[in-house]
């Protein structure tokens, strides 16, 4: 099976039990990092059109739909379980008028030159299969002038911090996550797939080559998430 097939098989396979878990095993924190990342997004500067990658079951959607009611949210994701989880989140809470949301893969975008205002993709670049075609889908999509933010998992650099990180994500998570969801797979390949996750730097460097300009990085809780955002040229 293709390796887009696998990921799109993976979650659809837990899609269900993916915000338990996800806040569960996050013990939380996850929702602290999307709201600092949230200030990247929607900054009072006019309406805007926001795109979502890897939008999952739409949590950060809504939260950037929530947070000004001069954007609108395009929801992309290429998991057709986790989407469905989300339709039943935006209808609850009568979002249908501001988010949209449909079955995509953030590699081939289906969107014109210059559609969007914000490009977003929370803790989903680790799964590209081709993160310099995905990062420059991002940056043909966005508007001159217009911004990426990029949320992704990491692990820290302090050792004896990564030490306990590494106990607790690739040990201790993958049993939690197996158990509750019965999908062991699944939840090993998480936590695997952030250990090879580029460092900063070599994130950056792609970044910058996928034609982003002013590249900036912050880290979260330790550095066990890293905010990305980057720039495209006002001239483009």
């Amino acid at each position: 099976m293709p390796a887009k097939a696998k990921i799109e098989s993976m979650f659809d396979s837990i899609a269900g039990d993916y915000d338990k878990l996800n806040h569960i095993l996050s013990l939380g924190i996850d929702k602290t990092w999307r709201k600092r990342a949230l200030k990247e997004i929607v900054d009072g500067s006019g309406p805007m059109e926001v795109l979502d990658l890897a939008c999952g079951t739409g949590d950060f959607s809504i939260a950037v739909a929530k947070a000004s009611d001069q954007v609108k949210v395009t929801g992309v994701d290429l998991s057709e379980g986790m989407l469905a989880v989300m339709a039943e989140k935006v209808g609850s809470q009568g979002l249908e008028g501001k988010i949209s949301y449909e079955q995509g893969d953030g590699e081939n975008l289906r969107f014109a030159d210059g559609t969007f205002n914000r490009v977003t993709i929370a803790f989903g670049i680790r799964n590209y299969e081709d993160r310099l075609k995905g990062l420059r889908e991002m940056l043909r999509v966005l508007k001159p002038g217009g911004k990426v933010v990029i949320l992704e998992l990491s692990r820290p650099e302090n050792k004896i911090i990564r030490w306990f990180y590494d106990i607790y994500f690739l040990r201790i998570m993958p049993v939690i996550g197996g158990k509750v969801s019965g999908d062991k797979a699944a939840y090993a390949y998480l936590p695997a797939s952030v250990k090879t996750f580029p460092g900063k730097e070599d994130f950056s460097a792609i970044m910058a080559q996928a034609g982003f300009k002013d590249i900036r990085h912050k880290a979260f809780s330790l550095g066990i998430c890293r905010m990305y955002t980057g720039e495209k040229d006002k001239i483009n």
